[in-house]
């Protein structure tokens, strides 16, 4: 009587998933790098609860589970599946031109998020304008180690995937604020966190041993420079050191700046609202921008409460 009953209920379902797709006018596809980290797991909430405003959307979501190779397989399998448009946030760059190119040339559009690929074989990309980040994190570690012309410490910089445009990005845009400064030294050279709090832990312990000074570190994003905090704290170094992350959730980086743990954060807005409408409106046959960069700012003790106010 179970299975029975077990049964009707599947087919009643099936039934009212059928009778509701008559309604969808558009399949999108979206082809996320991971569903663990705290940012995307904001960008996916995000983007879910934009596609519940439109009930003429069909959204599925694929985990790409961290590696290049399910992405590749996520995004041929929306091509097959002949989905309206793709949305792509890609792992890294090289890995997913090609596939990219591949949906265009079978006629759906793919708009890509937060990183970049290679070439501009694409509909659109939406992202942090990473290189103004960079360089905003530049201008606040320029004033917390004495100011333009006088500036002087040692820097740990921890880098997110070496793979990815905003690695690159958020590197070269501290690089060139803090170019003209020469009393600061780099003390390691390119430590890849791949974007973990538990591979920073690392980096920075190591950083520790070898280096009885560190002024301030740069990391990439929230967990790398919590997990930097956290080596530093355990060998009761933390309150020498200036800590600089980037992405400022309210429940993750711009908690731990009210708390005293980083000194600063810097906004890393998820495109996932934009991205739909955005492929809304190229699905009613309007025409896109190619490049949209999405806005910054500066989380640190004299903003940090109005920020998360703000973000409730």
């Amino acid at each position: 009587m179970l299975n029975v009953r077990i049964l009707a209920t599947l087919l009643t379902t099936l039934l009212l998933l059928t009778s509701a797709s008559s309604s969808w006018a558009y399949r999108i596809g979206f082809s996320q790098v991971t569903t663990t980290e705290p940012w995307r797991v904001l960008f996916n909430k995000q983007l879910r609860a934009e596609a519940m405003k439109h009930p003429d959307i069909q959204l599925f979501i694929a985990d790409g589970q961290d590696r290049t190779e399910k992405q590749v397989a996520d995004v041929q399998s929306f091509i097959q599946q002949k989905v309206d448009i793709i949305l792509l946030a890609p792992k890294e760059s090289a890995g997913l031109t090609a596939v990219v190119k591949e949906a265009m040339e079978a006629g759906i559009p793919v708009i890509v998020l937060d990183r970049k690929i290679n070439g501009d074989d694409f509909t659109q990309f939406i992202g942090g304008n990473n290189l103004e980040i960079g360089r905003q994190a530049g201008r606040k570690a320029l004033a917390l180690l004495g100011g333009e012309g006088m500036a002087q410490g040692n820097i740990v910089e921890i880098w997110g995937g070496m793979g990815s445009t905003p690695a690159h990005e958020r590197h070269q845009g501290f690089v060139d604020a803090l170019q003209k400064e020469k009393n600061l030294n780099w003390l390691v050279d390119r430590q890849d966190g791949d974007w973990k709090q538990d591979k920073a832990y690392n980096i920075m312990s190591n950083a520790l041993r070898a280096h009885p000074k560190i002024d301030l570190v740069y990391a990439h994003n929230d967990p790398m420079a919590f997990g930097a905090f956290l080596a530093a704290r355990d060998a009761q170094r933390e309150k020498d050191i200036f800590f600089l992350g980037v992405d400022a959730i309210p429940k993750e980086g711009a908690l731990w700046v009210k708390r005293g743990f980083l000194t600063a954060t810097f906004v890393y807005p998820a495109p996932g609202v934009k991205a739909l409408q955005e492929a809304l409106r190229l699905l009613k046959g309007e025409k896109l921008e190619k490049h949209i960069d999405l806005p910054t700012q500066t989380i640190d003790k004299s903003t940090v409460d109005a920020y998360l106010n703000a973000n409730r």
